[in-house]
């Protein structure tokens, strides 16, 4: 938890990532997951101009859809969490000594930084948290916020194209789905690679893993009526 969350940037250097690669990762699945089940649920053998259409319309409007409530529902995240840090500062500055501050900042951080700080460190931390300005009363949405609400909604909603696309320029529908597949199984590889490059796997073992669980997720999805 960042105990300044809320606060503002105010001594800020670099600015944060967005979304972490993970987030990124995770949006992208969704998005492909979402518009792989309208083009498996495509019968190529039977479909003519007019079930393509249908097929493009719906996959663009439901990732469309869902990629706005994806925005929302991580601007409500971010005002949580915002929350959260200001009613632990309001705690440490309310606490009744250095002691009852120090515990409280050591279960807001992660335990591994909490376990190797000293008890005079993690009052010395407090002592500089009490004396920052005073934090606003409520927790506010900045515009590091609604950039990452409108990264969620772009990564949900352009991930759609790539595998749609083929559906656009190739009448025939059976090779058209060829390429969309192909197109989704690069797709697939290659987050996967990125996400495995961000917890420090290899790379391509987890790029084929994530391809695979694809694959499972969209089956997953068509079996269940998604």
């Amino acid at each position: 938890m960042t105990l300044t969350a809320g606060m503002g940037e105010a001594g800020a250097g670099r600015p944060p990532r967005v979304l972490d690669p993970s987030e990124r990762t995770a949006e992208t699945l969704f998005g492909l997951i979402m518009v792989l089940t309208f083009t498996g649920s495509l019968s190529v053998a039977q479909a003519g101009r007019e079930d393509v259409r249908a097929m493009l319309v719906g996959a663009l409007g439901c990732n469309l859809a869902w990629g706005a409530i994806d925005g929302i529902l991580y601007l409500m995240g971010s005002l949580a969490e915002k929350g959260r840090s200001l009613a632990t500062l309001a705690a440490i500055r309310q606490a009744r000594d250095s002691r009852g501050a120090a515990a409280i900042i050591a279960e807001a951080l992660p335990p591994v930084i909490a376990s190797i700080l000293q008890p005079a460190e993690l009052e010395g931390l407090g002592q500089r948290l009490r004396a920052l300005p005073d934090p606003p009363a409520r927790a506010r949405l900045d515009r590091s916020d609604w950039r990452g609400a409108s990264a969620v909604f772009l990564l949900v909603f352009l991930s759609t194209f790539p595998v749609a696309v083929p559906f656009i320029f190739v009448r025939n529908a059976m090779i058209a789905m060829r390429v969309s597949n192909a197109v989704a199984v690069v797709m697939l590889f290659v987050t996967g690679t990125v996400y495995g490059r961000a917890v420090g796997r290899r790379p391509w073992l987890v790029g084929v893993g994530m391809v695979g669980l694809g694959v499972a997720l969209v089956a997953l999805t068509m079996a269940l009526g998604g």
